[in-house]
């Protein structure tokens, strides 16, 4: 009696307390009747139980929706909860609280009560029901109990002294709430009990769940005997496998303890693999570890697979040369257009060939734009040669395992490319492509460029060592070709080692040969119009080239071409299958078709101008020639890129303003100091010129480099921004046709420059007729076609005064120097 009254005079002392601090519950459900530790962090959690010790140490706790809420509002929280008091507070480092709070009452959340401090609500209490007494309830609560002791004795976390303590208890309300604490089951699940106001919703939630966990636990339970079963069989496997080779032991029969196929099949390939004495040691050495090494073990696969490498790796398959000067300079003429120079080395490399059947030293590397022929020309040499071509593109790679291979103690170790690719050539002597082999690049795993070092050295790479073989392989009758579009790029120590023949841009004669020999019946054959009489005329293909390609190589107008014969191809099938279903064919393929036959022999299609006009439409770059005015500050600059040469033209500006120079165009740091050279140059001789020297006194000089969104770097831009600062300082417009290179000094001296070829193969797609080179490159124009300086005229200088009088239309005020008194140099071809 004296424990009824007590419990209803706590009752009564909580019913007087409605307006409760809220403290959110992250993944945790506090029930009436459960004592449990809080440890609390957060800063409004902190003044919400300040304030409920200051009152009279109750608050209302609530789990949250979402735990991954921080600073959670009242919205936040489940609407019903469970009023606690705060029985012990223990202040953690940190400024940490780890509170005991113990359910008093099951209650919810009215509605919210202002508070700038912390969460608070006016709580409203759930009065508790009467428990029904009859049959259904009773089986109800007998239900609860039997799912809840089956529950504890399949849980492996729950001791079976929680069922006689469940025993203990008596109050209705009490025992739910105490089952449910001991369910592990998400917040979501739990928070249902709370939910429910009446005492039997309570235990049919309870049911529901018990019943759900209880599913659960029997699916864990079939997955654990699932699993030892499999691991009793290995065992049982493993073991009868040791008793085998126990008594294969006592018959003298152990060596057999591999797969028998496996045994006779490694040991016929190694016997016939034709390796050196080293690299049979090894294979032997293997072969024996893995006889002895059980098949579930994982060191048998790593054996394996190490032992399938080395005899399927060639150790001594050759292909036989084909040394004929004539059948190779055939095969390079019928695939390649032009390219006189690197067909003439390739040549010369044959001969030597001959004379001396050695391939040492002799690494070759084509440098050019792309779309030159540089893979292409490789491939040739293989064929020329009646040698196995194989492709390694090194275009990205940062890891020097990429070339060495991995070790063998690394899960999925497997040799690099250079033996992955002796494998695919199955032959010791092939012809080996490296392709962009200045795109290489390195990071914290190592630089590859420097495991390519033993590869192309004649003098290492008769013993290149793969991590993964770790045997010596031989790699000195491998012909080696390099292909890069910037030699610049290329690591020193690696071209040292390479002989670079370089392939330039073609003209757009070059490029009309190589549609009509090559592209156009290569696009013929693909669309499938070899049966049709399809030709392009010369004018057509030279309207493609200029005014819907701008590109060094040939790649672009292979595109085109293909995509005029597309839509020829459509027109052609459009009109066959109008024809077909006007004599109502039944033939199952277009080409089975008598209209296909009758179209074939009758159609004859000829590309031209007009055509071209209206099946690629509106050009995509139009000609420049209207933009060579003359004008005061804009200079035509040459530019040598990866993709071939182009124009670069110059804008400067002088405006009142701060005094300083902005540069824009996206220029790189190279190109931003010629900038700031060529200006100290101008200032330094302003009155050489007639120029005022305080002409940037108030003024800001704006140098800007159209296409903006292109990086462009490089030194060689510097005498076009000195005649861009000059003209517009002295208000003398330069000539629109002249166009120009040369890296400048503070001095005014011209200093050379690379990529001669492609820039004046870009002065004459440009339309200029006149450019300015420097003096010491004059010794470069004897390799250059004549084809390329044809219409050009050529002015060597060496310093800016004698690049004067070719640039500016009016002349300049100058004052006759030592420097500019010597005989101006140009050629006119």
């Amino acid at each position: 009696m004296a424990k009824k009254a007590t419990s209803s005079a706590k009752k009564k002392s909580v019913d007087k307390t409605n307006h409760l601090t809220v403290l959110p519950l992250r993944d945790v459900i506090i029930y009436p009747h459960m004592i449990f530790p809080v440890l609390i962090g957060r800063a409004s959690s902190l003044r919400a139980v300040t304030e409920a010790l200051e009152r009279d140490k109750l608050l209302f706790v609530s789990a949250q929706a979402d735990a991954s809420v921080d600073e959670p509002k009242i919205g936040d929280v489940y609407e019903y909860g469970t009023v606690a008091k705060i029985m012990q507070v223990l202040r953690l480092p940190n400024q940490l609280l780890k509170v005991l709070v113990e359910g008093v009452a099951h209650a919810r959340i009215k509605k919210q009560v202002h508070n700038v401090h912390c969460l608070e609500a006016e709580i409203e209490y759930i009065k508790q029901d009467v428990v029904p007494q009859g049959k259904e309830f009773q089986a109800m609560m007998n239900r609860a109990k039997d799912l809840f002791t089956d529950y504890v004795r399949s849980s492996k976390n729950l001791p079976a002294e929680v069922v006689t303590a469940l025993d203990g208890i008596t109050d209705e309300y009490h025992k739910v709430y105490y089952i449910g604490a001991n369910i592990n089951s998400s917040v979501e699940n739990k928070q249902k009990i709370l939910n429910s106001r009446s005492i039997t919703e309570q235990y049919l939630e309870l049911n529901t769940l018990l019943s759900g966990e209880l599913e659960l636990l029997k699916l864990e339970e079939e997955i654990d005997v699932k699993v030892n079963d499999s691991i009793q069989k290995n065992q049982r496997k493993y073991f009868i496998q040791e008793q085998i080779r126990a008594l294969q032991k006592e018959l003298g029969e152990d060596d057999e303890f591999m797969g028998g196929s496996d045994s006779t099949n490694f040991r016929k390939l190694i016997d016939e693999a034709g390796m050196p004495e080293h690299v049979l040691a090894k294979a032997n050495e293997e072969y024996e570890r893995l006889r002895k090494t059980p098949t579930m073990s994982p060191e048998y696969g790593v054996s394996r697979t190490y032992l399938e490498w080395l005899t399927a790796l060639p150790w001594n398959q050759t292909t036989n040369d084909n040394l004929n000067i004539e059948n190779v300079h055939s095969v390079l003429d019928a695939d390649h257009y032009d390219l006189e120079k690197p067909k003439e080395r390739i040549l010369e490399y044959i001969s030597v060939l001959n004379l001396t059947n050695s391939t040492r030293g002799q690494i070759l590397c084509f440098v050019g734009p792309p779309g030159v022929g540089k893979t292409s020309l490789a491939s040739s040499i293989a064929r020329a040669l009646g040698r196995k071509f194989v492709r390694i593109s090194l275009g990205g790679i940062r890891d020097e395992a990429e070339i060495r291979g991995h070790r063998r103690t690394y899960i999925g170790s497997m040799p690099g490319k250079i033996i992955q690719s002796m494998k695919r050539a199955g032959t010791i002597n092939p012809v080996i492509l490296l392709d962009e082999v200045d795109k290489m690049s390195s990071d914290f795993r190592g630089d590859p460029s420097a495991a390519m070092l033993e590869v192309l050295d004649p003098e290492q790479n008769h013993a290149f060592n793969d991590h993964f073989v770790e045997v010596d392989y031989d790699l000195s009758k491998v012909l080696f070709i390099a292909t890069a579009n910037v030699k610049y790029d290329i690591p020193l120590p690696l071209l040292d080692r390479m002989e670079v023949i370089e392939l330039n841009s073609y003209l757009d004669i070059d490029k009309l040969e190589i549609a009509k020999r090559h592209i156009v019946p290569k696009q013929i054959e693909a669309v499938g119009l070899h049966d049709f009489n399809v030709k392009f005329t010369d004018d057509a293909i030279l309207k493609i080239i200029r005014e819907y390609t701008r590109e060094a190589g040939v790649r672009q107008l292979e595109r085109e071409l293909s995509g005029v014969l597309r839509k020829i191809a459509k027109d052609i099938v459009t009109e066959i299958g109008n024809a077909n279903e006007k004599t109502s064919t039944t033939t199952t393929t277009l080409r089975e078709t008598s209209s296909f036959k009758k179209i074939a022999n009758k159609r004859k299609v000829v590309i031209d101008v007009q055509l071209v006009d209206k099946l690629l439409k509106a050009p995509k770059f139009k000609s420049k020639a209207g933009e060579l005015s003359d004008k005061i500050g804009v200079v035509t600059g040459l530019a040598w890129t990866s993709v071939g040469g182009d124009t670069l033209p110059v804008e400067v500006t002088i405006m009142p303003g701060s005094e300083k120079l902005t540069l824009t165009g996206k220029l790189g740091d190279v190109m931003k100091e010629s900038a700031q050279a060529a200006l100290s140059y101008v200032r330094a001789n302003a009155e050489l010129y007639g120029i005022d020297s305080e002409f940037t006194k108030g003024k800001e000089i704006h140098i800007h480099v159209p296409e903006g969104a292109i990086p462009k770097d490089g030194p060689s831009a510097g005498i076009t921004m000195t005649m861009g600062l000059l003209s517009a300082a002295s208000g003398k417009a330069i000539r629109g046709d002249v166009a120009m290179t040369g890296e400048v000094t503070l001095r005014g001296n011209i200093l050379p420059i690379g990529g001669l070829n492609e820039k004046l193969l870009a002065a004459k797609r440009y339309g200029v007729i006149e450019v300015i080179v420097p003096k010491d490159n004059e010794k470069d124009i004897e390799d250059i076609s004549p084809q390329v300086k044809e219409g050009l005229k050529i002015h060597f200088v060496s310093t800016v005064q004698e690049a004067i009088p070719f640039v500016f239309k009016d002349k300049l005020a100058t004052i006759p120097t030592k420097a500019n008194s010597t005989t101006k140099k140009h050629a006119t071809v």
